[in-house]
């Protein structure tokens, strides 16, 4: 009898064993294909199961979390949603994430490693931490100048403190509110048809997704590199560039909007916005020579990230001598980001250095304790710091007198550079207005902002759109916000 109870107790023994070995399978061998897969409504359902951290500008969140009372408890709610959506993106029971919503998802939504009291703490435990905090670098009186100059028109601006990469503002127009794709159901599954349908494309992050000829405001780029490769000395000579300018190994002219260019100086071509110079540097200058000088301000970078990920701004590496002259001022396939040409106003403003542009601050505990936080890095060397002062002197004087004057600040030094990119079949489409500038406090030792203004209003009137009429004033409203900020910082 004992024999028997002696088998039995081996027998249940193994199929202990069997049962904790099929359950350490489980949970750490098939854990992940368990976690992967789509029909595991719990991971849902945990990952809605508490509020998110919050998404803070100006030290106040502009996210929350609202207790639906459903399966999947907790939706996103969104503070100003249209003024900051374009900074956070959604966060949607049923769309996912994007943007920041994205990039920060994991600590966001408390399973960053980050925020287990120690390592491994999370593998060990499964378990899910409160959400954490991300603080951003925008300024919020900032961010309105912005959404109120673009006034529901179509385009982007993006404002960056140029010595040290921090995004000050970040607005693509017209916008959404984010909070209406929150949560599950009918209405949910409407307004995302409703939005991936319209023609304004309002989710659409314009300020970091969409690129568009920048049109003359990339002159700068093209003066930056005139001067690195010192095919222009002197910017007060005559370049001996003729108007009219025939594109090289084509009959085609290249039309001047300006009166004065031929034979004009980089400095008069600069401060009224002549085409032919600027085209006639480029083919000087050399594709080998415009390649290397646009990659030293970002352009054709597939990798940076703000955190969210950036397009690639494009400059084309194989072109014949017609194609470049017309690449030089912006047109042909050349394509810029907001944010790049924002960038070309940082790096003229900063003595020729990018640096890193970043939209987090820091990242927080729920309860406030710093988890990480972004330093100062250096992102490109865009041009030599003597051409980088010239070149301030030229943008100046196309705010002070040239045809950026829209662009002005009483009692601050203020430089710019307008843009009317054509674009469309024959150049038949509303011109891109565009205006990249910087501004100075006069009681101040450099720039407080840099800033780049696309509207590509196809309601507007060809004759009325323009850098400096429709674009300028906007960037003049930013700036101004963020020179008086600068100024109470200091008090």
């Amino acid at each position: 009898m004992i024999r028997y109870i002696r088998r039995a107790a081996v027998l249940c023994l193994a199929l202990l064993v069997a049962l904790l070995v099929n359950a350490a399978r489980v949970m750490v061998v098939e854990a992940d294909s368990y976690d992967d897969n789509p029909a595991n409504r719990r991971i849902a359902i945990t990952r809605w199961g508490q509020p998110r951290g919050e998404i803070v500008v100006d030290g106040r969140p502009v996210t929350g979390s609202r207790d639906s009372g459903q399966q999947l408890r907790y939706e996103r709610t969104y503070t100003q949603g249209p003024l900051y959506a374009p900074v956070t993106g959604y966060a949607s029971q049923t769309y996912g994430t994007t943007l920041l919503e994205s990039a920060e998802d994991s600590l966001l939504s408390g399973t960053d490693p980050l925020l287990a009291p120690f390592p491994l703490w999370n593998d060990l435990s499964r378990d899910r931490r409160p959400g954490g905090d991300v603080v951003t670098t925008i300024r919020a009186g900032m961010q309105q100048a912005a959404f109120r100059g673009l006034d529901g028109k179509r385009g982007a601006v993006v404002a960056v403190e140029p010595s040290s990469g921090r995004i000050l503002a970040l607005v693509s127009s017209p916008s959404y509110d984010p909070g209406v794709l929150s949560g599950t159901g009918s209405a949910v599954a409407a307004a995302w048809r409703r939005l991936n349908s319209s023609p304004n494309q309002p989710m659409l992050a314009r300020a970091i997704r969409q690129t568009y000829p920048p049109g003359s405001t990339f002159k700068i780029v093209t003066a930056a590199a005139a001067l690195d490769a010192g095919v222009v000395t002197d910017v007060d000579a005559p370049t001996v560039t003729p108007d009219p300018f025939v594109l090289p190994g084509t009959r085609q002219v290249l039309p001047n909007e300006a009166t004065g260019c031929e034979n004009a100086s980089l400095a008069y071509a600069i401060q009224w916005s002549c085409n032919t110079v600027m085209a006639g540097l480029g083919v000087k200058v050399g594709r080998a020579g415009m390649v290397d000088a646009v990659r030293g301000f970002g352009f054709d970078d597939t990798g940076l990230r703000i955190p969210s990920w950036v397009a690639k701004s494009n400059f084309d590496t194989d072109m014949s001598d017609d194609q470049l002259a017309l690449s030089s001022i912006g047109q042909f396939d050349t394509a810029a980001t907001p944010l790049q040409m924002a960038l070309v106003a940082s790096a003229v403003a900063n003595n020729g250095e990018i640096a890193q542009p970043h939209l987090v601050e820091r990242t927080t505990t729920s309860g406030g304790t710093t988890v990480s936080t972004t330093g100062r890095r250096s992102y490109r060397r865009a041009m030599s710091p003597a051409t980088a002062t010239r070149l301030r002197e030229l943008m100046v004087r196309a705010v002070e007198d040239g045809t950026g004057t829209n662009g002005a600040i009483p009692g601050a030094l203020v430089g710019g550079k307008t843009g009317t990119a054509q674009h469309g079949l024959g150049n038949a489409g509303t011109p891109y207005a565009w205006f990249i500038a910087w501004a100075q406090a006069a009681d101040s030792a450099q720039p407080a902002v840099a800033v780049a203004v696309v509207v590509e209003d196809a309601e507007a009137n060809r004759t009325d759109i323009s850098g400096g009429g429709s674009a300028a004033p906007i960037a003049r409203a930013v700036m101004e916000e963020g020179l008086r900020l600068e100024a109470e910082a200091r008090r």
